[in-house]
């Protein structure tokens, strides 16, 4: 084992940037709207700051113990059973706005199962696949039992419904079994068993079928389901180079639905321009350069998937979030990681990036 040193200081200070921008962000991009419906500006920053703050103090608390703790077939299954019974108590949950995605306690606090089992995965996949690599042809007694529960958290997900999260945890677990060493055609025989459901799910639901047309024809669907998408492009051209600065973007003001969640990268390039908002996204290619150089450094199996999977899905998720806003990809309603507004987002990203933090303090050197 390398010996333990001090953990990786770009990751954390990367993390901690990104949260500040992200709070400053949601203000500003939340400050009328919150007015508006609540009577204070300040509604949704404080609700917000208070997640920053439990998710930091848990980042730091995590990133002190020893990630081997969670090497053990107890703590996965137990993950997975607690997980999967989470994912199936949101269907007896009220529903919102036709989904059911939340287990709510009164009216401040609410958890979101599904950004629970993007982390609760990977932790299952880091110790299930850490033996087999030499066993991966082995479809009965390692591809199947290492791919179920992310089949069954992807099933209940896509139920919610939330298909782009469901997405996101089927790439990772992809991408976690090619860095195991499962043969192309293992992969790519998933990859199409899967394309067949997907397309089912894009073209038979009308709702969704409606934002494919409005991607692919964005012009037809100004007013209508490409709103959100049209609003979010004027906003990113509206920015130009420089922006028109912090809190004086206009899209946010009742044009750009919920402006302070899954659009609020929109906001950032319109008050921040391009050139700084760049600096957003280099934040980001930064982060996930020094997770997967420390899954590259790090000598045991386990501490390598771990921090592979952890940095993977906040990469996966950036660019779905990011590709969505520049129209690049059709609305899938994700957030962005440690910026949107969001509790359980932001808390279970900074819990992850905490278990990320203390595979690091086993590298040689930072």
């Amino acid at each position: 084992m390398a010996t333990r040193i001090g953990v990786d200081k770009w990751l954390f200070g990367i993390t901690l940037t990104l949260v500040l921008w992200g709070l400053a962000m949601v203000f500003s991009a939340s400050a009328v709207m919150a007015t508006e419906r609540y009577g204070s500006p300040y509604t949704f920053l404080l609700k917000q700051s208070l997640w920053a703050l439990l998710g930091l103090i848990t980042m730091t608390g995590l990133m002190r113990v020893d990630y081997n703790r969670y090497n053990h077939a107890f703590v996965a299954y137990t993950l997975v059973g607690l997980t999967t019974l989470l994912l199936m108590v949101v269907f007896l949950m009220p529903g919102s706005h036709a989904t059911h995605r939340w287990i709510r306690f009164g009216g401040f606090f609410s958890l979101q199962p599904s950004e629970v089992a993007k982390p609760v995965l990977v932790l299952f996949l880091a110790w299930f696949l850490q033996n087999r690599m030499s066993q991966m042809k082995n479809w009965r007694r390692t591809l199947l039992p290492a791919a179920l529960p992310g089949f069954v958290f992807v099933l209940l997900i896509v139920a919610e419904p939330d298909l782009g999260t469901a997405v996101v945890c089927f790439a990772v677990m992809g991408l976690m079994l090619f860095l195991a060493g499962i043969q192309w055609r293992y992969l790519i025989g998933a990859v199409l068993a899967g394309a067949v459901p997907l397309a089912a799910l894009l073209m038979l639901v009308p709702w969704r079928r409606a934002r494919i047309m409005a991607f692919l024809h964005p012009d037809a669907a100004v007013q209508g389901v490409g709103f959100q998408t049209n609003q979010s492009l004027i906003a990113v051209g509206t920015g130009g180079l420089n922006g028109l600065g912090y809190m004086e973007g206009v899209q946010k003001l009742f044009y750009l639905p919920e402006p302070h969640t899954d659009f609020i990268f929109a906001t950032v390039a319109e008050e921040f321009g391009f050139l700084r908002t760049i600096l957003m996204v280099l934040l980001f290619v930064l982060l996930g350069y020094r997770g997967l150089r420390a899954a590259a450094l790090v000598r045991d199996p386990f501490g390598r998937f771990l921090a592979f999977g952890i940095t993977a899905t906040i990469l996966i998720q950036s660019f779905f979030n990011l590709s969505v806003v520049m129209g690049v990809l059709p609305n899938k309603g994700i957030p962005l990681p440690l910026i949107s507004s969001g509790g359980t987002s932001l808390f279970i990203t900074l819990a992850s990036i905490g278990v990320l933090l203390n595979v690091t303090r086993e590298i040689d050197g930072n």
